[in-house]
């Protein structure tokens, strides 16, 4: 259909009042902080969707329109502009009618198509599950949020509404969107500070995905002993008596623990609900920062602080802009009781998050700290989709991010640093600069040196160390926890083993052309173009990483591009003997056999393994009287002059069968300054043990120096290279 069509003609002027539905009333109850020019647009807006949506009904039975104006409420009682409200009521339009985005940008704006635009899932592409088309539709999501915040306000909504509508959906359906709710959306609105919706969010997901216990921990929150209404009424009457006495102008509200805070509090520390529940907690609010400190003071006067419980998150915010003072007191019944202590402008920023900024009538700076933290965010995560190789992988790395947990870390300049719990040295690299990163070879922690594995904690000052010639190793994977390291550290790897294929590749194929008289150089240009766009490939570079990785075997692309040269002509600088020589930098071209294990100085041979690449072996390997059978497979292969790195080896080591023999083994071993992988008994019986070690060593003299030292141990009576 196209827009001028008669089944599309929108209405243009708002509806009679008697016309307007209950829940387009409510909205604009809720809305009622907005001018009545504005109050008008949404009437219109909703007057668009209904049309555009007429004949639609949700799986309750309700007309469709329902949904997006009840978004459109959520996002009202967080106070968000008109053009939020507007986008968010027609928000699925472009995707589910026959409407497009130049109809609405013609109505409404430019602004409030590109929001609704960026709310629109991938409906038009073909993916291979469900899952895969969720994280692509996330990707899209992020990508617009990188543009405007509001989209995910929007999206965040529109979650909301659903998991309160989530009854009408089959079982499956309602453990799926629960579970992605829990691990996605929740998290999401808890990175950027809306903690209202966030519990909400989280206590939804908890009643869907596990019905009974809810009901349950519901239940017992509801009948409350009377003596512990008794006790919360006591300690808040003494609390705000005191508060008084001092003229602090406050609000003293106590804090309600939901059902899903109870539920993980109880998992997560291996609790009883009655041990969980036996927390009091109570929220001050002041009306400035000096005020929050004044009656830090005055709570600490009246029950004394538990050592090493108190939290500064005025002075170092949480990475969502969270600000406030958190105090626990030992109580007058031996409970705990929990106190956080914050301005209005700290409250409103603590619940509604970004949303604060819009909420503030003249944009105030207490919102914009919220949201600057939160744009700063995006755009990391912006950052690191863009060398991701699939949405699945970019949709676990946003998880990792969005860990609650955090340490605050300062840089030498005083630049305050928030990572993900667990993070490390190399994660503060990245963090920092990508390039910080790819670089990085030491940190100094505190002012001490420290490697790059080194976890952190709050409140160190981290220095990154860098050369030029450093790049990153694959085992730097297993000790980063941050997604914008992963992606970082993956995309340089796939970039030097990209550039080494090459290197090995235009070896392997310039010997095989060698041996058929010619070389690259010389091969007609128009020749080499024509292999390399029948067989698909968009540059040479392509072919020659193919070849060093096994997928294509060089003597059969020699054969065909050398095809008019005279066979067995070899001209005075093709050198067909040339070996390839390993400098221990080559990654995922070049792999070591691990029935041999060679090293250097080992004599060893190279077979061509499909998808593999090189792989190498000892020439004493016994499975090498087996690759004598595909010769065409052998590639001439050497150590270089200048390699280096670390190569693993494998000993077995006789011993007697005696307490601490294990642990003298790993000090000789660790004195001749090679690591121990791995450790297991081969054969163990009441007097002798014969035990494997797995080590790493940088050639044949390193190794034969760990055997030496391990010899001269009394307990040992042989040590042999497996």
């Amino acid at each position: 259909m196209s827009p001028g069509d008669p089944a599309l003609a929108l209405p243009l002027t708002a509806p009679d009042e008697d016309a307007v539905p209950d829940y387009v009333q409510s909205l604009e109850r809720a809305a009622n902080y907005l001018p009545q020019a504005q109050r008008a647009q949404l009437r219109r807006a909703w007057a668009v969707g209904a049309a555009a949506h007429a004949g639609q009904t949700r799986k309750s039975g309700e007309p469709y329109i329902t949904h997006p104006v009840a978004v459109a409420q959520v996002l009202a009682e967080q106070g968000l502009d008109v053009e939020t409200l507007v986008a968010a009521i027609l928000h699925d339009t472009i995707e589910d009618t026959p409407l497009s985005r130049q109809d609405l940008a013609a109505q409404f704006g430019e602004t409030v198509a590109g929001l609704v635009d960026g709310v629109t899932k991938l409906d038009k592409l073909h993916f291979a599950d469900r899952q895969e088309a969720a994280a692509e539709s996330f990707r899209k999501m992020l990508l617009a949020m990188s543009r405007d915040l509001r989209v995910i306000l929007i999206k965040l909504a529109d979650r909301l509404h659903n998991m309160r509508t989530l009854g009408a959906q089959s079982a499956e359906a309602r453990r799926r969107i629960a579970v992605e709710t829990l691990e996605i959306f929740a998290p999401i609105a808890q990175r950027l500070g809306m903690n209202l919706i966030k519990s909400e969010l989280q206590d939804l997901g908890f009643r869907a995905l596990h019905p009974w216990r809810h009901a349950v921990i519901e239940k017992r929150i509801r009948s409350q002993p009377v003596v512990r209404r008794e006790a919360l009424a006591q300690i808040e009457a003494r609390l705000a008596q005191k508060l008084a006495l001092e003229k602090l102008p406050h609000r003293l509200v106590g804090r309600i623990k939901t059902p899903w805070s109870i539920y993980t509090k109880m998992h997560a520390e291996n609790r009883s609900f009655d041990q969980v529940m036996d927390v009091f907690g109570y929220r001050v609010i002041v009306d400035s920062v000096p005020d929050c400190y004044h009656a830090l003071g005055v709570v600490h006067s009246v029950y004394k602080p538990l050592d090493a419980r108190f939290r500064d998150f005025i002075a170092i915010p949480k990475a969502n802009g969270y600000q406030s003072l958190h105090t626990v007191l030992f109580g007058p019944y031996g409970s705990p009781i929990e106190v956080q202590i914050r301005t209005r402008e700290m409250d409103l920023v603590a619940e509604r998050g970004v949303a604060a900024h819009w909420a503030y009538k003249h944009g105030g700076d207490a919102g914009n700290s919220a949201q600057s933290r939160a744009s700063a965010w995006i755009a990391g995560l912006v950052e690191s989709q863009r060398g991701t190789g699939s949405s699945l992988e970019f949709l676990e790395n946003v998880k990792v991010d969005l860990f609650p947990d955090e340490v605050y870390l300062f840089s030498p300049k005083g630049d305050i640093l928030s990572l993900p719990r667990n993070s490390t040295a190399l994660d503060f690299a990245y963090a920092v600069h990508t390039d910080v990163g790819n670089h990085a070879v030491a940190a100094r922690v505190d002012r001490k040196l420290a490697p790059l594995r080194a976890q952190l904690a709050s409140g160190q000052t981290v220095e990154i160390i860098t050369a030029k010639s450093a790049s990153p190793a694959p085992q730097w994977l297993e000790y980063v926890v941050t997604g914008k390291a992963r992606t970082a550290i993956r995309q340089q790897l796939k970039h030097l083993e990209h550039e080494d294929a090459v290197r090995v590749g235009h070896h392997m194929l310039d010997r095989a052309l060698g041996e058929r008289g010619t070389s690259l150089d010389r091969l007609p240009l128009a020749r080499l173009d024509g292999y390399l766009a029948e067989n698909r490939f968009p540059r040479l570079e392509a072919l020659l990483a193919d070849i060093a990785l096994g997928n294509r075997m060089p003597t059969q692309v020699a054969l065909t591009l050398a095809q008019e040269q005279p066979p067995n002509l070899l001209q005075p600088d093709a050198v067909p003997g040339e070996r390839i020589l390993i400098t221990g930098s080559e990654r995922g071209v070049i792999s070591f056999a691990q029935c041999c294990m060679p090293i250097p100085g080992d004599e060893i041979m190279g077979y061509h393994s499909a998808g593999k690449g090189i792989v190498v072996h000892r020439l004493e390997c016994p499975n090498v009287a087996e690759f004598r059978k595909s010769p065409e497979r052998w590639v001439a292969i050497g150590w270089d002059r200048a390699v280096s790195g670390d190569f693993d080896a494998a000993l077995r080591i006789e011993v007697e069968n005696r307490p601490g023999v294990l642990a003298q083994v790993a000090a000789a071993i660790a004195h001749a300054e090679s690591n121990i992988d791995r450790v297991e008994y081969l054969e163990r019986d009441t007097h002798t043990a014969a035990i494997r070690f797995s080590i790493e060593v940088s050639d044949r003299k390193h190794l034969a120096e760990v055997m030496r030292r391990i010899r001269r141990l009394g307990v040992v009576h042989g040590v042999g290279r497996l």
